[in-house]
């Protein structure tokens, strides 16, 4: 078998489009049905906990499924597992059609935690399967990129299609053709890249091994436990431990995008239109940096660039309560969808590369389970800290604070990860 982009081209052309599909379905959600909650759905005014309750049932449902999937992968294949994501999805744009109450969206958002859990987590992997080590940060950030610009693309178009159709017909017809088109695709067009991880165990312990020679842990077993995966990524290994709490931490920053940020500025008069560009400018900075971040943490190394991201990330959400205006909250967004484009995907890299191949789907499925969870216990820190502040400020100020401590722990107990830049000795 090959290994690289170049030779895989075709079917890593394919998990990019999968992974703009998977983008879009929870971009689709991510405008309108927040800053509607208390005009469609009847969420009262100041219920920020309320609110915030189909992020947190998000967060928690889609951490636990990366965790799942990881295993789940290594068993049946990335395809099967990419496909079971799609199939769970086909509901969700019915259930927000027909949802005569917040309790139907917030169910609809299990679902959508149970498909993003399994796509995402699948698109990732399958492509680390088929690429060189050293191309790991370019095929992240690709990733990532694809991913973020179908978010982006999502919220701006469903801010069109809700004034022009209507909120609920807008996002049926838009969620039923996306998801059916990469339902579709997943079945004919995906190819199982299970045997590449084989193959490439096989490789490491040949003669012709890679020159580079990755960090692993040490004292881990070849094919450990799951109890063993998740003692060595959550405490186990002090890298890996950093990486999480940084992963888990960066995520309470898109729970504020989503919960919190389109009320915040639909309160302030924004359109629909105007806060999905808005919104978009976050969204589109991340992807559209991600795509130069990515390849340089190939060049420069991983570490710095993702405590660096974490703190001008958590400075651009502390700009926007400073000031007013669709400029001012246009480039607070766009600070912030930097900061996030440096750490993004390089945590996910970081992580790549120590995890050895015959356990990377279940480190990658770990990492993504804590840094998932951040969506749900970022919410309920935001929900209280709004109810405490009485304010939707409140909830800005707690996560800025939360970026900048969390770097702090990253850049102390993390180290660089690149094989080249950093490599184990003989």
């Amino acid at each position: 078998m090959q290994f690289g982009i170049r030779v895989n081209l075709p079917q890593f052309l394919q998990q990019l489009l999968q992974v703009l599909l998977v983008g879009m379905t929870i971009g689709m959600m991510r405008n309108v049905v927040p800053a509607l909650a208390e005009g469609e759905f009847g969420v009262p005014r100041g219920s920020f906990l309320l609110l915030v309750a189909f992020v947190v049932a998000f967060g928690f449902v889609k951490g636990s499924m990366n965790f799942v999937a990881g295993r789940l992968a290594e068993r049946i294949g990335r395809k099967r597992v990419l496909l079971l994501g799609w199939l769970v999805a086909l509901p969700i744009p019915a259930l927000i059609y027909f949802a005569p109450t917040w309790s139907w969206v917030v169910f609809a958002t299990v679902l959508l935690g149970i498909n993003q859990g399994l796509t995402w987590s699948m698109t990732q992997t399958a492509k680390l399967d088929f690429t060189r080590a050293d191309q790991r940060g370019l095929v992240i950030g690709l990733n990532e990129f694809s991913g973020y610009v179908g978010v982006a693309l999502a919220g701006v178009v469903t801010g069109y299609l809700a004034a022009w159709l209507g909120p609920r017909q807008g996002l049926l017809w838009f969620g039923a053709a996306v998801i059916g088109m990469a339902t579709l695709l997943s079945w004919l067009a995906v190819s199982e890249t299970l045997p590449w991880a084989r193959d490439e165990v096989k490789r490491h312990g040949g003669p012709s091994a890679s020159a580079l020679r990755p960090r692993y842990p040490t004292g881990v077993s070849a094919h450990p436990s799951t109890r063993e995966m998740f003692a060595l990524m959550s405490w186990g290994d002090r890298r890996m431990a950093a990486l999480c709490q940084a992963g888990l931490v960066e995520k309470f920053v898109d729970a504020l995008v989503w919960a919190f940020w389109p009320v915040y500025l639909h309160q302030r008069g924004v359109d629909l239109p105007g806060i999905g560009w808005i919104v978009g400018i976050y969204g589109f900075t991340w992807g559209a940096a991600q795509f130069f971040t990515g390849k340089l943490s190939d060049r420069l190394g991983r570490h710095l660039l993702n405590a660096w991201g974490m703190w001008i990330c958590g400075a651009g959400v502390a700009l926007v309560p400073l000031g007013s205006g669709a400029v001012w909250w246009s480039v607070s967004a766009a600070v912030a969808g930097l900061g996030m484009a440096m750490l993004y995907p390089n945590l996910s890299a970081a992580v790549a590369d120590i995890a050895h191949p015959n356990w990377r789907a279940s480190a990658i499925g770990i990492y993504r389970f804590w840094r998932d969870l951040g969506y749900g216990i970022g919410a309920l820190g935001l929900g209280v800290a709004a109810a405490l502040g009485g304010s939707l400020e409140t909830a800005f100020w707690f996560v800025a604070v939360a970026m900048l401590a969390s770097g702090a722990v990253l850049l102390r107990w993390g180290e660089e990860t690149h094989p080249r830049l950093n490599p184990a000795s003989t």
